[in-house]
């Protein structure tokens, strides 16, 4: 196993029967300790797809770039974009259109609304419809 996975081991619930002991299975399982840029290609490739006025969210994102399931993955990859980087993160949102991230300029607004609604979209309590503007690909 590579060095770049970490591995988990879960226990399932143990089974006691005054007659017989059922002994626990293990569950062993491999996920990325930290992305490889391979995996942040792919996730990165589809954030600069969504065009301008749309909106995804991080579990779709996740399964456009096939890595299904992994919608925390979305979001650790752009927490960690390079600075001066020109991806449109924020056109990416939770799945109940909200937006999870709170940056904020001198101003108290919060960055990714503005920029939201700079390209139209309606941002109300910081929500976006994504019945209106989430993007079909």
């Amino acid at each position: 196993m590579s060095s770049s996975f970490l591995s988990l081991a879960f226990l399932t619930s143990t089974a006691f029967h005054p007659n017989r002991f059922q002994h626990s299975k293990i569950l062993f399982m491999s996920i990325p300790a930290r992305p490889s840029q391979e995996l942040a290609a792919y996730i990165t490739a589809v954030i600069a797809q969504i065009p301008p006025g749309k909106v995804a969210t991080y579990g779709q994102i996740a399964k456009l770039a096939g890595l299904p399931k992994h919608a925390r993955l979305v979001g650790y990859v752009l927490k960690h974009l390079a600075p001066g980087h020109v991806l449109p993160w924020h056109r990416v949102l939770n799945a109940q259109g909200k937006i999870s991230l709170s940056k904020i300029n001198a101003h108290g607004e919060n960055i990714q609304a503005l920029k939201l609604m700079q390209e139209g979209v309606v941002v109300l309590n910081n929500k976006v419809s994504l019945k209106q503007y989430q993007w079909q690909p």
